[in-house]
């Protein structure tokens, strides 16, 4: 009588070629072309505010977490993190900045994955936010981002 664990654990292909069942390959993120991908701008505009709005304490980083993988979630929370206690030690209280979106520059540097810097203007300085973006599961999801 065959084991039903071993004929699920391997296809007859992989075992004549002795590789195991990879679980990644098939239940983790799935890469997505660009075909398959809506418009970045749209959400570039939108990361690149969001962003803004979290380091200056007026939104909550959590709302951004579906949006950007694992690390750009740890690098953006040290930077709330310095922020905040940059605000505490003069004495502000956070606000709301009044921004506006400049100028969005688009590269693609292979298929289904996205580059772009986001000017936003304020009042007092201009920013630029550098934005990766990578195609997966048919939607972006922020790789990395950096404010300047």
């Amino acid at each position: 009588m065959s084991d039903p664990a071993a004929s699920t654990a391997q296809t007859p292909a992989s075992r004549s070629r002795g590789e195991k069942f990879q679980a990644d390959d098939f239940f983790g993120h799935q890469p997505s072309s660009r075909a398959q991908l809506p418009d970045p701008e749209p959400l570039l505009i939108n990361l690149a505010r969001c962003v803004i709005e979290v380091l200056a304490g007026a939104r909550e980083l959590d709302q951004l977490a579906r949006w950007v993988s694992d690390d750009v979630y740890r690098h953006l929370l040290k930077r709330v993190v310095l922020s905040a206690r940059a605000r505490a030690v003069k004495g502000q209280r956070a606000q709301r900045p009044a921004i506006t979106i400049g100028r969005v520059t688009i590269s693609e540097p292979r298929d289904g994955v996205i580059e772009a810097v986001v000017i936003v203007h304020s009042k007092v300085r201009v920013r630029a936010v550098a934005i990766r973006l990578e195609g997966l599961d048919k939607r972006w999801r922020a790789s990395a981002i950096n404010v300047l």
